[in-house]
């Protein structure tokens, strides 16, 4: 690459430079496209275009800054042409009824859960720590869901300055508008997050504020209570408006009650041991690949379930079951393996393992 004065930029001073802020770029892309697959692409764009004009950089603004403006404006580009991506309880309507029959729909591009610890999904080290507890919480499913109701314009001004909290002017200067635009679509983005979404007792609590072993006691009687296949025991686990979905099904149900009869009418599982949980993390929050047992006998990918855990009542408010035709290329991506058997020895397996 080669600078107008004719000064030589090598790729390894570009990257060194660039290179720390990937994880952020990717969950800014994230945050923009509700796809995980599409944000990797596009802050693969978003380097390639940076790449390229690096050697114009002038340095007034940050690095992240800049990568950050070049990211928003490629994926302002993207979703020009690409649908959004909603839950099941993001289309619209009532909760259904667990009893009617399940209906799928591929056509519709669902929201995907984002891969990733939380170090790698929050900014470098150096950002400010309150910057980093606002991007944590801006990846978390239910908030992603209700980005998905917002114009692409509006999607771009809410996260540059609610999230990365740019000021007014940076943004309208990123995006093309005025600053007085830019203050009307803030406006109209935040009343709208208000009413995107069915409202789960847990919609935006955060479950860290569980000490360790609270959660860890919570998460462990959830395990048990899928592994025995205790239909009466998983309801328990819920709250009184917990919301259960499962992407491509276009159904979403709620309470525990609701939730109870959904499993126990359509899950394959019959008897303890028919299903096993493995833990991992997506959108920042608590999550487990779920393995069924399968006619041959072998436990193979079933659904990603990423829970959001209410602290006050130390219950689960909202998981959304992720089901796909590439189940074990998506358990590969959250570091879970192809059976449950290949996983590393468990704190406490259970006697049927």
């Amino acid at each position: 690459m080669t600078t107008t004065a004719g000064e030589s930029v090598s790729d390894a001073d570009f990257l060194e430079v660039a290179e720390p802020f990937r994880r952020e770029i990717v969950a800014h892309c994230y945050r923009m496209l509700g796809s995980h697959h599409d944000a990797e692409d596009l802050a693969q764009e978003t380097f390639l275009r940076a790449w390229r004009g690096y050697a114009k950089f002038d340095h007034r603004s940050s690095v992240r800054t800049w990568l950050h403006k070049i990211a928003t404006n490629t994926c302002l580009t993207a979703l020009q042409s690409s649908q959004r991506r909603p839950l099941p309880s993001g289309l619209g309507g009532d909760a259904f009824d667990p009893t009617d029959d399940l209906l799928q729909n591929h056509e519709v591009p669902w929201l995907e859960p984002y891969a990733g610890t939380v170090d790698e999904i929050t900014p470098g080290d150096d950002a400010d720590p309150a910057f980093v507890v606002g991007a944590r919480e801006s990846v978390r499913l239910a908030f992603i869901a209700a980005l998905q109701h917002l114009p692409e314009r509006q999607r771009a001004v809410l996260i540059l300055r609610d999230v990365l909290q740019w000021r007014a002017a940076e943004v309208a200067d990123t995006i093309g508008v005025t600053t007085a635009t830019v203050n009307s679509l803030l406006q109209r983005a935040r009343e709208q997050l208000k009413t995107a979404r069915p409202q789960a007792d847990s919609a935006s609590s955060d479950s860290s504020v569980l000490d360790d072993d609270a959660k860890r006691e919570l998460l462990a009687r959830y395990v048990s209570a899928f592994e025995r296949y205790d239909v009466d025991a998983i309801a328990e686990m819920f709250t009184d408006k917990a919301i259960w979905e499962m992407p491509p099904f276009t159904g979403w149900y709620q309470g525990p009650e609701a939730i109870g009869t959904l499993i126990s009418k359509n899950c394959p599982a019959e008897k303890p041991g028919d299903q096993i949980l493995l833990p991992t993390v997506a959108n920042g929050q608590p999550a487990f690949g779920l393995y069924m047992r399968e006619p041959d006998g072998v436990h193979r990918p079933f659904q990603l379930q990423v829970l959001d855990i209410d602290p006050a009542t130390k219950k689960v408010g909202y998981v959304v079951a992720f089901f796909s035709d590439t189940m074990e290329a998506d358990f590969a991506r959250f570091g879970l393996p192809p059976t449950p058997y290949d996983a590393p020895a468990r704190t406490a397996p259970n006697p049927w393992h």
